[in-house]
């Protein structure tokens, strides 16, 4: 029988089902009655002829010379490169592709070291199967703490870390590190004088080791929010109504020093702590409001006395300097004059009588001198 084999082509020659060689671009004759076939491949991309194992293939040096055989170690994960350029991940064991038109070449990356390598770039990174690895994103602020079979291995800092799941089993927490706030809104309250309030208490705080974090706290949040409550209630429960409303800023020292002296058992610092407001029951409200109104109203009254008093005083002197000084008397007696002519539009003078005595009569300025 005939055969053509293609210059982008190759043969298998085979007889009684055994392989014999390979055979390239020409025109060949192989009798099927002495058991004779031949298989024809396209020599591009992975080699699809199964049928033979690699071992026997290799034997022959036409297909040795043609093809590169690649076989990924346990342990190790291989990238396909066509022509020099990254084209796929290699996750099986063993390839073989021609290599005739195309090279190829497959790149090992050993997964035994299990904080994976600089030598993975992001877009092999892309290539890889997420079950394969796993991936940690420290931000600003932040702090990462990575596991090995549950077993704290390091801390790391800002950046993004990627771990491989071959040796170990890999996890992760990440901790933020920034300063943070907690409000306690509408935290009720009795007072010494048995008066219910509420209050809303504001306090900052940050965590100030992860690893010692991490190892004693498991619900900050919770926590905190139980630990302030209890502060206030122990703290401002010992006052009476006036006094907190008149020692608003004591009290907040009292409650942060509080705060203060648990940073210990939950692993923070605190920044700051105080009392934002004080909410009072409607009763009590409307009680305070009419205290003020009536405080306010004996002080305005206070200072209208007062600017009457000075103002009678003020008066009593000025008429006792124009009654022993007749100078200063006329001269006060011309200012109103001129006040007066200021304000009226037409002046008649009849008589003798000069303008300015005329006036002073009509006014009673004349009698007094």
């Amino acid at each position: 029988m005939k055969y053509t084999i293609k210059d982008n082509q190759a043969g298998f020659v085979l007889k009684d089902g055994i392989f014999k060689k390979m055979i390239t671009a020409g025109t060949y004759h192989f009798s099927k009655t002495l058991g004779y076939e031949v298989e024809i491949e396209e020599m591009t991309g992975e080699l699809d002829y199964i049928d033979v194992p690699y071992q026997v293939l290799s034997k022959d040096k036409e297909f040795l010379n043609a093809t590169v055989h690649m076989e990924i170690p346990d342990g190790s994960v291989g990238f396909l490169y066509v022509n020099g350029k990254l084209t796929s991940f290699a996750g099986r064991k063993e390839y073989t592709y021609w290599n005739v038109f195309d090279k190829y070449e497959i790149k090992v990356i050993s997964m035994e070291e299990t904080l994976m390598g600089e030598e993975v770039n992001k877009q092999m990174v892309s290539l890889i199967p997420k079950n394969l690895y796993k991936e940690m994103l420290v931000g600003e602020g932040e702090a990462g703490l990575v596991y090995y079979d549950n077993v704290l291995q390091k801390q790391l800092s800002k950046g993004i870390y990627r771990f491989w799941n071959f040796s170990h089993t890999v996890s992760y927490r990440v901790f933020d590190m920034k300063q943070r706030e907690l409000d306690i809104v509408g935290q009720e309250i009795l007072t010494k004088d048995k008066i219910g309030i509420r209050m809303n208490v504001a306090c900052m705080f940050k965590v100030r080791d992860a690893v010692e974090f991490a190892e004693k706290i498991s619900d900050l949040k919770g926590q905190l929010y139980s630990a302030v409550q209890l502060s206030i209630r122990e703290i401002v429960g010992n006052y009476k109504l006036d006094e907190i409303l008149e020692l608003k800023e004591k009290i907040s020292g009292e409650i942060f020093g509080a705060l203060k002296g648990k940073e210990d058992m939950f692993c923070v610092n605190f920044l700051t702590a105080g009392i934002k407001d004080i909410i009072l029951p409607g009763e009590i409200r409307d009680i305070m409001n009419s205290v003020l109104v009536a405080e306010k109203t004996a002080q305005a009254n206070v200072i209208s006395r007062r600017e009457e008093v000075a103002s009678t005083r003020s008066l009593l002197n000025t008429a006792k300097l124009m009654d022993e000084n007749t100078t200063l008397y006329k001269l006060k007696e011309l200012e109103y004059l001129e006040r007066i002519c200021g304000k009226v539009g037409e002046i008649s003078v009849n008589g003798n009588a000069g303008i300015v005595e005329q006036l002073g009569k009509i006014m009673g300025f004349g009698q007094a001198v």
